[in-house]
């Protein structure tokens, strides 16, 4: 099983009145890069979101939303600061006997003054609000772990198509190669036969000629090593797993031996052959860069 890079999770949980939403999603990256965006009350849980998090991913940048909503009544209570209120009495009787006027302040508009009376968030069981929240990131990760391996299905059975599409490009190299070394010799023998008018050609020397042209454009091992990286390939899709560095060096490979048998040849139907091989190479690590 392998899995796309681009995925997306949603998941609502409430109780005892509380509610979280946990939304993730992601896209291509080299390596894991995580950012997580949520209510400064929840920063105390981030180490622990990041590790759950690891749990379920291992590649891409990630974006995970939170919003936390508490619907309790206890989660503000009214907070009165006596010695605030202490020094501000104190304040208007020195500036009434400064001034000589008349201390008039009431309770009311003592409450009024600031930090006199405050509102303060009361303090949450972490506990009991990491086990909301923890339900609804494994439920969120479920989904965008299910959106990642919907999407590399798809992905496989498109790269496997473009792979048979280059074997089937390296099954023709190979039998063109031969006809190749043919057509050369057809082609010396018949210059060597103008050239030599009625003398007899060398055969000896036509064969030595031939001999040193077949090395020159010979790509035997480029063939046997493309052929081996597209089973190396297909082997790791059906293996699964976190595949998609593994795959990407085996692209760049392939690429190196369809340069190189492209900078060989004389040929002009192995050259657009060659070209095509090159384009679905490319098209190929392409799709990989989306597996995780």
């Amino acid at each position: 099983m392998i899995k796309s890079m681009t995925g997306f999770g949603r998941c609502e949980a409430m109780e005892s009145s509380r509610k979280f939403t946990v939304e993730v999603k992601s896209v291509n990256h080299r390596y894991l890069d995580m950012s997580i965006k949520m209510p400064k009350k929840l920063g105390f849980f981030e180490s622990a979101i990041r590790a759950l998090l690891k749990e379920y991913i291992q590649r891409g940048k990630v974006d995970v939303y939170i919003t936390y909503e508490d619907f309790t009544e206890e989660s503000l209570a009214l907070k009165y600061n006596g010695d605030m209120a202490a020094a501000y009495v104190g304040f208007f009787k020195q500036m009434a006997e400064a001034f000589g006027l008349e201390n008039d302040v009431r309770v009311s508009a003592l409450s009024r003054c600031p930090e006199v009376l405050t509102m303060e968030e009361q303090a949450v069981d972490e506990k009991e609000l990491w086990t909301v929240l923890e339900k609804a990131l494994r439920e969120a990760c479920g989904q965008f772990v299910k959106s990642r391996v919907e999407e590399g299905e798809r992905l496989a059975a498109d790269l496997d198509e473009k792979l048979g599409a280059m074997l089937s490009y390296v099954d023709f190299i190979e039998e063109r190669s031969p006809e190749i070394l043919l057509e050369y010799r057809g082609r010396l023998e018949e210059k060597l036969k103008e050239l030599l008018a009625d003398h007899s050609v060398d055969e000896g020397r036509v064969a030595a000629e031939v001999v040193l042209f077949a090395d020159k454009i010979c790509v035997d091992e480029e063939v046997v090593r493309l052929r081996s990286h597209v089973e190396s390939t297909r082997a790791a899709l059906r293996e699964g797993g976190s595949i998609g560095r593994k795959l990407d060096f085996i692209a760049q490979e392939m690429n190196r031996e369809a340069n190189t048998i492209l900078s060989k040849t004389t040929d002009l139907k192995i050259a657009d052959i060659g070209i095509e091989l090159k384009t679905d190479i490319e098209k190929v690590r392409e799709q990989i860069q989306n597996i995780e």
